[in-house]
């Protein structure tokens, strides 16, 4: 079900039933784009069935859908025509379109050409876990988790999100990882696998890639030692799940291997939705808490704002400093930007 994974810290005191819950998403149902439309997202039934819930809860875990659809014209077609109503200006009226004239002729020719267009969807399932505090995202982007956060805080009075700060950063642990001389100084239940990216960052930006690789080799060790860190490293938990970690601690291609689906009973009447759910949030659930030990344990609130305050005071006039916080946007609170050397784990 989950192909990524982005993991936001509640803020305690949020706990709102399924029933207000749905009351808040229900006013922000998703409608497909209008004829003039480029852009349109809004809340769907996670189960599929028109006009059912919009909010699922399964086994205590909440799961939501978010539907985003798009339309888009190339660019070169709107100049086109743009270009052949500046043109019919010019020849009716013998004087060429100013700036701000071509300008209106292309906004007039994108209005024109969108009912035409083509509309893209996707879809993105949002996973909240009261119990643990946890809300989780499967967006492959940023720009798609910022959409999502944006749609959360502007339908949930009172929600406050943070990103999860680990003692170590993804970075330095996957670095420790990949220099190790063998596999038994990985943390425990954790497998580097065979796919790794490592960049430097110099002025070069050199770039090595390794897919389907053995990584623990003199080889990445010198690439390591020669300053290009990891920016991506393929792991495993327990067998269980295989994913790909960021240097910004997004989970991407995330999977359920094999053994996990031997523990899943034979002939289950289960609806297949709730067996989906059942799994993927019952398995993360466990492997999200080993991940976090093996970065050093959670960072409290309390660290962060002192280790931000601390960065800030002693930062040179004009910087920014490192670390992430909540900015607060109408009711709610949002994560703020990391820096590339305390970027925040999910």
């Amino acid at each position: 079900m989950f192909k990524n994974v982005t993991l936001y810290r509640l803020q305690p005191g949020w706990a709102p039933t399924i029933d207000e819950m749905e009351a808040a998403l229900d006013a922000a149902r998703f409608s497909p784009c209008g004829a003039t439309q480029d852009k349109s997202f809004g809340w769907i039934e996670p189960r599929g069935q028109a006009h059912g819930p919009l909010v699922e809860s399964v086994n205590g875990q909440r799961i939501l859908r978010f539907m985003i659809e798009t339309k888009a014209v190339p660019g070169a077609v709107v100049r086109k025509k743009a270009q052949e109503a500046a043109d019919h200006i010019e020849a009716t009226t013998g004087r060429k379109p100013g700036k701000k004239e071509t300008k209106a002729l292309r906004e007039d020719a994108l209005l024109a050409l969108l009912p035409q267009a083509f509309a893209r969807q996707s879809q993105v399932w949002v996973w909240i876990d009261l119990e643990n505090g946890w809300l989780v995202t499967d967006a492959g982007s940023q720009g798609k988790n910022d959409e999502i956060i944006s749609a959360l805080v502007r339908a949930f009075d009172g929600l406050a999100l943070a990103l999860l700060n680990t003692a170590m950063t993804p970075q330095t642990a996957m670095t420790q990882w990949l220099m190790a001389e063998s596999s038994d100084e990985w943390p425990q239940g954790i497998s580097v696998e065979r796919e790794c990216e490592l960049k430097s960052h110099d002025e070069e930006k050199s770039v090595v890639k390794f897919t389907r690789h053995h990584l623990l080799t003199d080889e990445v060790r010198k690439h390591i030692t020669e300053g290009k860190l990891p920016s991506r490293l393929a792991l495993s938990w327990e067998g269980r799940i295989a994913f790909v970690m960021t240097e910004s601690m997004q989970l991407k291609k995330v999977s359920l291997l094999e053994g996990v689906f031997d523990d899943r009973p034979a002939g289950s009447d289960e609806d297949p939705f709730d067996t989906d759910v059942t799994l993927s949030t019952g398995e993360l659930r466990q492997m999200i808490p080993a991940l976090i030990e093996a970065l050093g344990g959670e960072l409290s609130p309390d660290t962060v704002t002192a280790a931000s305050q601390s960065a800030a005071a002693n930062a040179a006039p004009g910087s920014r400093p490192g670390g992430s916080g909540t900015v607060t946007v109408g009711k709610a609170a949002v994560p703020e930007a990391a820096t590339a050397d305390d970027t925040p784990p999910f």
